[in-house]
């Protein structure tokens, strides 16, 4: 039983069009352990509670016991490095729509404490917010690029690089027939408030935007697996929530054998042309049965060639399982989002629900050139578990991330201009990338090199639904788009990536920017904020400010350790 208070919020994925869909919700249990020693080696104050009410001595001993162990885990992650251009001119990576990590990161704020540093990645926390980038004009086009060039706020000697991909949206009434197969873990772990009720509570809202034309499958894990709703139309709502409704936990998590039958159930259901996904809401224990990630990520990404995505919503505290949750997404073609509240429910399977469900462009690759006569240095701020080799970005066969109907992704590099003095990297001595070299190369770019305005190549490659071949875009970004101050859009994204900087030890923002800056920026880049989402944003920077000064952080298993 847990005593305190969590406060929770909203986030997680929706349906995607022409993606079978399965969704699987799993669980963690903690135990509490009663006090039993005799009453005299228990502390005055256990004694004197002898002669109270039942209920005011079953309050004492729930308040002194012990803590379940915390035995969360999260993929370990070194933030991206400095990078001279002279040396390493290039930079690739796949793109990320998962927003899991904020509302995971927000749940252990609200819970009043620290995240581990490896539960912050920090490209989640920027893609959780929309920025209006301009929308594209049609889906001929399936996503508008917009970039802009300022002053990073922590160091004027830098130049922050935003990058914005906005995706068409699809009005829900548009969106074609989806198969959504739930894929719920009923072990006995989800037996907490904030896991099976929760996810009950949850699909319930999903529930009403399913059309007649929809289906929708429940399959449940638990020492053994079996399908609870068989391919049901959408408006047969009655009958949807109440196999929702009967559902109890109890057992031990098989989620290997799961995941087997949710997608025997996809493909019986399969619809050419529509969405076909499955839901995995987790907290990613799988500790029976197919437990092995590698043999589960190949049964997925074999399902995935098959045109059945796969999408994690994650549920619950204490043994939440993130690196398995987020990974799996990520080898399915799907989204990962973290369920810490009904409101962060709504958000995903109501607000979002287009984008949850259809994806709109596949494989999405971004690379960046920079220009060694312009840039000395670069360093691209989240997406560690992103990063692509250089020659991935022409390989179509490379899997790469999903961006789905009305979606945003933002990417954002903090780069250094040659003769700004903001330089942290010592230029080499000898080679291609010495000082020697550049000095031999100067002659041609003061004589007046076509490029030699630009400040890098922006390139991004990405595949139709349906289509093998990538397409792609090709734009130059020019060092007379400097602007002299950021944007609103560019200071709240800044004002985030500090955020994720300063939760992760502050490499690279600095004390000197510190929590006081990044509460400032975020408070006059608030903007119009119909949704709210910004203004808890920034509370959670006052409470991590106000936590980070008063204490450590607990101690959080990280995997691979």
């Amino acid at each position: 039983m847990l005593l305190r208070a969590t406060p929770r919020t909203t986030s997680v994925a929706a349906l995607a069009l022409g993606i079978a869909v399965v969704l699987v919700v799993a669980g963690c249990s903690k135990k509490v352990e009663r006090a039993d020693a005799p009453a005299m080696d228990q502390p005055e104050s256990v004694a004197m509670a002898a002669s109270a009410p039942a209920s005011q001595i079953e309050t004492y001993f729930l308040q002194q016991a012990p803590a379940a162990a915390n035995t969360e885990n999260y993929e370990k992650i070194a933030a991206n490095p400095i990078h001279r251009v002279a040396e390493q001119p290039v930079s690739t990576f796949s793109i990320d729509v998962d927003t899991g990590s904020y509302a995971n990161v927000r749940r252990m704020l609200a819970a009043g404490e620290l995240p581990p540093k490896d539960a912050v990645r920090v490209e989640e926390l920027l893609n959780y917010f929309d920025y209006g980038y301009p929308k594209p004009a049609s889906k001929d086009t399936p996503f508008q690029v917009t970039t802009e060039l300022a002053p990073a706020p922590w160091n004027a000697k830098h130049v922050l690089m935003q990058i914005g991909i906005q995706g068409y949206d699809v009005d829900k009434a548009e969106l074609p027939p989806a198969n959504l197969v739930l894929l719920i873990d009923t072990s006995g772990s989800m037996d907490e408030p904030d896991k099976l009720p929760l996810l009950k509570k949850a699909f319930a809202q999903l529930v009403p935007q399913l059309r007649a034309k929809d289906r929708i499958s429940i399959v449940t894990y638990a020492g053994s697996a079996g399908l609870v709703l068989p391919p049901t139309p959408g408006d047969r709502g009655g009958e949807i929530l109440a196999a929702l409704d009967n559902l109890a936990a109890g057992g031990s998590t098989n989620g290997g054998e799961g995941i087997q039958l949710a997608y025997a159930v996809a493909r019986q259901a399969f619809v050419d042309g529509g969405i076909n996904r499955v839901l995995l809401a987790t907290d990613g224990d799988f500790n029976v049965g197919t437990a092995n990630q590698e043999a589960l990520e190949t049964l997925v990404a074999d399902q995935r060639k098959s045109g059945i995505a796969l999408s994690t919503l994650g549920f619950g505290t204490g043994n939440y399982n993130d690196a398995m949750a987020e990974q799996l997404a990520d080898v399915g073609n799907g989204n990962h989002a973290y369920i810490d509240s009904a409101l962060e429910a709504r958000k995903v399977l109501v607000e979002e629900l287009g984008s949850t469900l259809l994806t709109i462009a596949g494989d999405v690759k971004v690379q960046v050139e920079f220009n060694p006569a312009v840039v000395a240095e670069y360093r691209l701020i989240g997406y560690e578990n992103r990063m692509l080799k250089r020659e991935d970005f022409n390989n179509d066969k490379v899997d790469a991330g999903e961006i789905g109907a009305g979606h945003d992704v933002t990417a954002l590099y903090e780069v250094t201009l040659v003769g700004s003095g903001g330089e942290s990297v010592d230029p080499l001595r000898y080679g291609k990338g010495s000082e020697a070299a550049a000095d031999a190369k100067a002659p041609r770019a003061a004589a007046g090199d076509a490029k030699s305005g630009e400040l890098a190549l922006l390139r991004l490659r990405y595949k139709r639904p349906g289509e093998n071949d990538s397409r792609l875009i090709e734009t130059p970004l020019l060092r007379k788009d400097i602007a002299g101050e950021p944007s609103e859009r560019l200071r709240f994204a800044a004002s985030v990536a500090a955020f994720g900087d300063l939760l992760r030890g502050g490499t690279y923002v600095g004390q000197d920017f510190g929590w006081n800056g990044v509460i400032g920026l975020a408070r006059g880049a608030r903007g119009d904020d119909r949704s709210g989402y910004r203004g808890e944003f920034l509370q959670l920077a006052q409470t991590a400010s106000s936590l980070q000064a008063s204490g450590p952080v607990k101690g959080v298993a990280v995997a691979g350790e």
